[in-house]
């Protein structure tokens, strides 16, 4: 038979007698299923309203087929022989229906039991519509089932589409108390109640979530929010509790309080998001506050950066506020850093000042007011001898040191002065200011014999003899003999030059001293002193004194020098002894050689004839007689 005439055979088997024919029909449908097509056969079975007949044929092949019709009509004719089982499985299983068809004929079909539906709008995202749907229907019952059995992870979306449907508070309660907490996810929920500005409506689920022990962030996140939208001492839960998110509450925070934003991000170190608010909100004392305490390099030169239009305002909070307040050391050692690392000494000095000049912990901390000077010498020289004054726990030696590198003098003396460096001090006067006659004041009044000395040498190199004399005394100082000696003795400074080595002589022993001293006395005339030291015990050079003393034309005393040390031959030559002794003494010590050489130069003189008449007298040398006085002395001699 054609495919027309099987057709008409099993219509017109269902037209004489369809009870008695359709088990037989059921069979040929479903074994010729594919040769007869299923749409003619589905028509043929619908043509007799015989949706037990279409049920079970189509129960036969819808495991196989992929035809969107064949799953609908399937379910369709099991919805109304009441095979509610089989719908739910299709509903679950099927990927061939067409989702919104099979939707609409289940709203449609009113059906007690709203389990197919719900499997459908479950997995085809049709939430909305079911809660609608089923809330218009009071079939609150099938919600309970669907968040509690079905899918308790869409019971956000179920309590987003009651609260669009102005459901009670109390059925959204109950209806989250059913549902098992830990199945729930509770940032979605939040974000749908958050959303229409419910979330009070969640205190209740979210204590009790909490007493399970659910520690999720979202909690705490959303209890955060129920707070500060209650205002119900949320600054205290933010301030004390560690587990909710910084960012989502701290966002959340902003538009309603910045305060509380401010918290939230200083809680969790949001460095940049606390930056933007607190900019946003002119909370730069609350901003100074969090960087001094945050001590992060990083973030202070983002602050501090040129390009910041807040910098200033910022500053001035930091000075004023965050770093006076501060009793950590290295709180303040990071803000004081980067100042300097971000070139802002003017800023830093007013930083400084604050800590340092006022009152604080940080007062008497030596770093910081070395620091302060350092600092102020570079940039603000104007500063620095005032900070002289008024600190008095710095490093004098390197301030001054620096002071002095930079052109502070007069504040290297001040600082010198301060600390009873006297010989600094003096030196940076004479050094460095240039200026003798402050020395001298300097050193009259601190009266110090170091002092006196290092003045007594700037006198000296100055050519200031006679005032450097009196320095020298004044500090009781010989060391420098040798130099004082020679400029003196060139300059003719004998009187002067007497008294120094008169103080010399106090503590020294040294033949260069007693002998410039002999020849002072020679060269001021003063015999009878220089008689005098020669008979008491010293360690003058005398025969050179005396030579010296000849050669300069001071005969008297040369004789003074020659007769305290029995010299008879240089006194022989000596203008001022007769010459007819000195012959006959000559004669008696057989030293002819050297006699006729004093001739020569006695020739020389005025007295020439009678030294001539001696020497025509030589011819027959007398000698002493052995063991006499001249015997002896030609002997030593």
């Amino acid at each position: 038979m054609s495919l027309e005439q099987s057709l008409d055979c099993m219509r017109e088997m269902l037209r004489i007698n369809i009870r008695q024919n359709l088990q037989v029909v059921i069979q040929i449908a479903t074994k010729y299923s594919d040769l007869l097509g299923a749409n003619r056969l589905i028509d043929l079975f619908e043509s007799f309203k015989t949706f037990e007949g279409l049920y079970y044929y189509l129960g036969s092949i819808v495991n196989l087929s992929e035809d969107p019709d064949v799953h609908f009509k399937y379910i369709q004719a099991a919805t109304i022989c009441g095979q509610m089982s089989e719908v739910e499985r299709i509903c679950r299983d099927s990927n061939f229906y067409n989702p919104e068809k099979v939707k609409n004929f289940l709203k449609e079909a009113k059906l007690t039991e709203q389990l197919p539906l719900i499997v459908v709008c479950d997995r085809f995202n049709f939430i909305h519509e079911l809660v609608l749907y089923l809330y218009q229907n009071q079939q609150f019952k099938s919600i309970e089932v669907y968040v509690q059995r079905v899918n308790p992870a869409r019971t956000p979306a179920v309590v987003g589409g009651l609260l669009d449907v102005d459901c009670e508070e109390a059925i959204i309660k109950s209806l989250l108390k059913s549902v098992q907490s830990s199945a729930i996810p509770i940032d979605e929920l939040v974000a749908e109640v958050e959303r229409r500005n419910r979330l009070k409506l969640l205190l209740p689920f979210l204590e009790d979530t909490l007493a399970t022990g659910n520690q999720q962030p979202a909690v705490y996140n959303a209890l955060a929010k129920i707070y500060i939208d209650s205002n119900n001492n949320p600054e205290k839960f933010l301030k004390e509790n560690d587990q909710y998110d910084t960012l989502v509450v701290g966002k959340y925070c902003e538009k309603r309080d910045p305060y509380l934003a401010f918290i939230a991000y200083q809680k969790g170190q949001n460095d940049i998001e606390l930056v933007r608010i607190t900019n946003e909100n002119s909370m730069f004392k609350q901003q100074a506050r969090y960087l001094v305490a945050r001590r992060d390099s990083e973030l202070w030169g983002f602050v501090l950066s040129p390009n910041n239009i807040h910098r200033r305002s910022l500053v001035d909070q930091v000075v004023a506020t965050a770093v006076p307040e501060s009793t950590d050391p290295e709180d303040v050692s990071v803000a004081v850093q980067c100042f300097l690392s971000n070139d802002l000494p003017t800023e830093l000095i007013e930083l400084l000042e604050k800590i340092i000049l006022e009152p604080s912990t940080f007062s008497d901390n030596s770093s910081l007011q070395n620091l302060l000077i350092l600092t102020a010498v570079k940039a603000d020289k104007a500063r620095v001898m005032d900070y002289i004054h008024r600190l008095t726990n710095y490093d004098g030696p390197d301030v001054a040191h620096i002071a002095i590198q930079n052109g502070l003098n007069e504040e290297a003396f001040e600082v010198y002065k301060k600390i009873n460096a006297h010989s600094d001090a003096i030196n940076v006067l004479i050094e460095n200011i240039i200026s003798i006659e402050r020395a001298f004041g300097y050193a009259d009044r601190v009266d110090l014999p170091e002092v006196w000395s290092r003045l007594g040498k700037a006198q000296l190199d100055g050519l200031r003899i006679t005032d450097s004399i009196e320095s020298y005394i004044r500090a009781k100082d010989p060391s420098n003999y040798a130099e004082v000696i020679e400029i003196a003795t060139h300059a003719g400074k004998f009187e002067d030059l007497i008294r120094y080595l008169q103080m010399c002589r106090q503590t020294l022993r040294e033949p260069v001293v007693d002998s410039s001293l002999v020849l002072c006395y020679a060269r001021v005339d003063k015999l009878p002193e220089l008689e005098e030291f020669l008979n008491s015990s010293n360690v003058a050079n005398i025969e050179e004194c005396g030579d010296k003393a000849y050669e300069e034309g001071l005969h008297q005393a040369a004789k003074v020098f020659f007769s305290s040390i029995s010299n008879w031959a240089k006194l022989a030559v000596s203008p001022y002894i007769p010459l007819s002794s000195c012959v006959s003494l000559l004669i008696h010590l057989r030293l002819l050689s050297y006699f006729w050489k004093s001739i020569k130069m006695l020739l020389s003189a005025p007295v020439k004839p009678i030294a001539q008449k001696c020497g025509s007298r030589s011819t027959r040398p007398v000698f002493p007689r052995r063991n006499s006085v001249l015997h002896r002395f030609a002997v030593s001699t």
